[in-house]
This record gives C-alpha cells, sequence and structure tokens, in this order.
C-alpha cells in the first residue's frame, strides 16, 4: 500500500509517495527549498508543487515543524507567525483540490517512523528522538507509545533555547567543528537525560548521514545513542503512516 508523505522543513520541504509495507520510499523524492518567509500560502504552493511532481491523487500526511493538534498548527518556531493557531489541515486540502490530509508535529512522525522500522523498533522503556536540523525536534515514547508535541528542542540550557546551541544550524552559521558542536550536543543531552531517563537517543535529521563525525565523541551519557536508520525520510514515512491512520477511522 502507498500514501503519499510530506515533510515540511526549515530549509526543504520534500515528499514522495511511501510503500507501507517496508517502510521506505516508493519512489525518489521531491524536493524544494522552504520559501522565506515560510508564510502558510507560500508552504503551501510548495507543498502543492511537492505533490504534483507525482500526479498524486489519494491521501497525503505532512509533518509541520511545530505542535500541531487535531489539524491545526499551535506554534511557529522556525516558520512564518501567521501559522500560529492556523487550521493548517483546510488551508493545505484545499490546495491540494481537496484530497484528504493529514498534519502532524515533524519529529512525532519521525519517531513513529523509526520505532515501527528503524533504530527503536522492538525498543521498551523509554526512547527519544531527537531530531538535528534548522532547530531540534523531539519524540518521546514510553514503552512504544508516543507522548505528542514534546519539543524538548525549547529546553533553556545555560540561558538559551537548547536549539540555538546545538541544532545544526547553530554549527553552520557558527562554523563550529565537529569536536566543538558535539560538545554542546553532549551538554544537552545530558540534561534531556536527567529530565526522562532515557533507555535510548535516536538522532535523526540530515546529519544522522553523518553520524561517525560526532556520535563518538557524545561520551558521558548513559543511554544507547544511534542514528535514525531512516535518516532523513523518517518524517516522510511517519506522515504517510499518519494519513493511512487517519483514513482507517
Amino acid at each position: 500500500m502507498q500514501i503519499f508523505g510530506v515533510d515540511i522543513g526549515g530549509s526543504g520541504i520534500k515528499g514522495a509517495p511511501v510503500d507501507l509495507e517496508r517502510g521506505d520510499l516508493a519512489h525518489e523524492r521531491h524536493k524544494v527549498l522552504t520559501p522565506h518567509p515560510a508564510t502558510p500560502e507560500g508552504v503551501a504552493d510548495c507543498v502543492a508543487e511537492v505533490v504534483s511532481a507525482f500526479d498524486w491523487s489519494g491521501p497525503v500526511g505532512v509533518t509541520f515543524p511545530g505542535v500541531v493538534t487535531d489539524g491545526i498548527t499551535r506554534t511557529a518556531a522556525n516558520v512564518d507567525k501567521g501559522w500560529v493557531d492556523l487550521d493548517a489541515r483546510t488551508l493545505l486540502s484545499g490546495r491540494l483540490g481537496g484530497l484528504p490530509v493529514t498534519v502532524l508535529n515533524d519529529a512525532d512522525a519521525a519517531g513513529v517512523a523509526e520505532m515501527t522500522f528503524g533504530a527503536g523498533r522492538g525498543r521498551t522503556g523509554t526512547v527519544i528522538l531527537l531530531t538535528l536540523g534548522t532547530g531540534i525536534g523531539s519524540a518521546v515514547f514510553t514503552d512504544g507509545r508516543l507522548l505528542a508535541n514534546t519539543e524538548l528542542g525549547h529546553l533553556e540550557l545555560r540561558g538559551h533555547d537548547a536549539e540555538t546551541k546545538a541544532s545544526t544550524r547553530a554549527k553552520e552559521e557558527e562554523d563550529l567543528s565537529w569536536e566543538h558542536w558535539a560538545k554542546r550536543v553532549r551538554r544537552y543531552l545530558a540534561h534531556v537525560e536527567m529530565l526522562f531517563s532515557p533507555e535510548l537517543f535516536i538522532i535523526g535529521g540530515g546529519v544522522s548521514r553523518k553520524a561517525e563525525k560526532f556520535l563518538p565523541l557524545l561520551d558521558g551519557i548513559r543511554a544507547d545513542i544511534v542514528p535514525a536508520q531512516l535518516q532523513n525520510n523518517a518524517g516522510i514515512v511517519g506522515a504517510a503512516m499518519a494519513a493511512r491512520r487517519a483514513t482507517q477511522v
């Protein structure tokens, strides 16, 4: 069975049909740059461009980098403030010609995909997925059950929003070495570990493709730390999974 998934990120919007039996993309994904400013109308146009590239006519799952409740986007840390309290589901469905749309938090989508098909498969206890990118997204699971919309990237760490110091955007903007950046990530993980005592951290986002450059530097953390197996496609897969669940209700 195939369902379309779209992942809205701070730098890019990407999507593809997903084979939900394998938990992988059925076709090579199509990606466009996220508009700046990332207004609802501008992003919706980009989502429509991604979906139309495949001539898709079924349900669509869409991730959003913020809190989402029942299709309403409640926060907008790394996109235009016009998203706050917006009925994103109706906006996107209208832009897609009335196709049924499911909207959920981007890290939650990635986490569900990793727990089902990737690095968290079969793991019990507390598992935390962290997506390191433009910001830091989080998905928290206890015995496989998701606590939605946790947004742990906004924890205060040494007087700063954690994602302003430990995201990959911070690494790039400050031109940090892997060693310097890893120190910040380790400090952040230690803080999250103190609060939640997870058995496993899964590190997602595009940087997961370069895990060998920084994971060995994250010493002093008791929990296991592994890269996301689905890497930067996890959000697309999780979005498609959410759309399938919504159509089965």
